[in-house]
């Protein structure tokens, strides 16, 4: 990073961020306007304009923003922080053990059985042959093979990360790239299937993206439980759908010149011992687990810690593959989570809800601009920041409008409820790809140096509002859930 881009940040945005922060923080209450808000639930406020600055522009890393959130919600809105400022009279406070609980949250423990299987995968080498054998029928037709490559990356984004298997994808697409005409448009179609198939593909399961985690674990709060299978099975079709029109798209913007494309994917060259058979099963078990849970009664948290328990147990997954845990998410998201326990736990969530009017606002109007919001947001910040730092303030919203003497409740439990408005906003937050700053898949296909920034806009633009509407009516008017 540039010396004028870090003074930047640490000369401008950060003196920026904590002045705000601090003026929110020690302003008297009446500023507000709030009937009945508390000095702690002022912190709450302070709190998330903190992280949504923070979050915005990367001072420091995302993760430690979420780190350094939970650890001054201990120290200031928790009922074991500093004496003077965690006093009853001020308001109240939330168990510290409820603040802590952010970093083994169920959710927390999905994801993490689902990056254990990612790397299990990668290890074993059962990525490359999954690979290999789902590509094959695509055959050597250059419009089949772009599909083929949509297809494969957007099945594993769904159950490995985002970015790794945008990496995975783009060392077998290499060859092929470098191999086409240099005045070839296809080329490009190809790199860019690289970031929308990663993107779109992520929101087909709850461990596809932090911001589906994000959702699944604030509607079980709100008292809306979504199994691993729920989720796939409203989720995957979408997906299809966003791929095909995907695939429309990239051949009509960067139609293919060549005739044919030969993929050169190596063999697995590891040797199938039995730790290998072992991978397998469990990967293969843990799946089949995850979309039965209501016929087998497991919680998919539950589950996610089956692999974690076997691989360990059998000595497979070592000490030193623990290290590959991307253990940044995590805590990002267990940031967010924090955030969405002192919100709730101050009573500062109740307190929005009987100031703001949710409750006779359009809920059309709130589900689109709430949707917008954290589109825009998404194409700025990561994903997984925008959708800790909007989706516990939604269920507030959803609260406000879910209560039976609402005037709008009507319309919003025919529009799907809860339920529908958190996965439509979980949904915006994947769609968004306008930018190579956008995602870490859309920074993977810049580096080929066959994007522009122009080409990204122009297929990111289109998906983006497709998306939004179709994920609009297939959330909400058509498929209600």
């Amino acid at each position: 990073m540039s010396n004028g881009r870090l003074n930047l940040k640490y000369c401008v945005f950060l003196p920026l961020v904590l002045a705000i922060t601090v003026f929110l923080w020690a302003v008297p209450v009446s500023f507000y306007g709030i009937e009945a808000l508390t000095v702690v639930q002022q912190r709450v406020i302070a709190l998330f304009v903190f992280a949504a600055l923070m979050w915005i522009f990367e001072i420091i890393p995302n993760w430690t923003t979420s780190l350094l959130v939970i650890v001054i919600s201990l120290l200031t809105i928790s009922d074991k922080g500093i004496g003077f400022f965690c006093n009853p009279q001020y308001g109240q406070l939330v168990g510290f053990k409820s603040i802590m609980s952010a970093f083994a949250d169920p959710v927390v423990m999905l994801f993490m059985g689902g990056f254990v299987l990612a790397i299990m995968a990668e290890k074993y080498g059962l990525d490359v042959t999954l690979a290999r054998y789902l590509l094959k029928p695509f055959g050597t037709n250059p419009k089949m093979v772009l599909l083929g490559f949509l297809v494969v990356i957007a099945v594993f984004s769904m159950f490995m990360s985002n970015t790794a298997t945008a990496a995975m994808m783009l060392a077998f697409l290499a060859p092929v790239l470098s191999a086409l005409p240099s005045d070839d448009k296809g080329k490009i179609g190809l790199a860019l299937s690289i970031p929308v198939a990663a993107n779109l593909g992520g929101i087909g399961t709850p461990i596809g993206t932090p911001p589906n985690a994000t959702a699944v674990k604030f509607l079980a709060e709100a008292g809306t439980e979504v199994t691993f299978g729920d989720w796939a099975m409203r989720m995957i079709p979408f997906v299809a759908i966003m791929l095909l029109v995907a695939w429309v798209l990239l051949q009509l913007f960067f139609p293919f010149k060549a005739k044919q494309i030969k993929l050169e994917i190596p063999e697995n060259t590891r040797k199938t011992d039995w730790k290998t058979i072992v991978v397998w099963v469990t990967f293969i078990g843990t799946i089949l687990l995850w979309a039965t849970e209501k016929l087998t009664g497991i919680n998919s948290n539950i589950v996610a810690l089956i692999p974690l328990g076997v691989l360990t147990a059998t000595g497979i997954f070592t000490k030193e593959d623990i290290k590959e845990i991307n253990w940044s998410v995590l805590w990002l998201v267990a940031g967010g989570f924090a955030l969405g326990t002192c919100l709730q736990g101050t009573g500062l969530a109740k307190v929005l809800i009987n100031a703001i009017p949710f409750g006779s606002m359009s809920v059309i109007l709130v589900l689109i601009v709430a949707g917008v919001v954290c589109y825009f947001l998404s194409n700025f910040i990561s994903n997984s920041a925008t959708a800790a730092l909007l989706i516990p303030i939604l269920i507030v919203v959803a609260e406000g409008m879910a209560n039976p003497e609402a005037a709008n409740n009507a319309e919003f439990v025919s529009l799907g409820g809860t339920q529908a408005m958190i996965s439509f906003i979980a949904v915006c937050a994947s769609i968004a790809m306008l930018f190579p700053i956008s995602t870490p898949p859309n920074a993977i296909a810049s580096s080929t140096g066959l994007v522009e920034t122009k080409d990204m806009a122009k297929v990111g633009i289109i998906i983006g509002a497709v998306g939004f509407v179709l994920g609009y009516l297939w959330l909400t008017k058509i498929f209600p859930f």
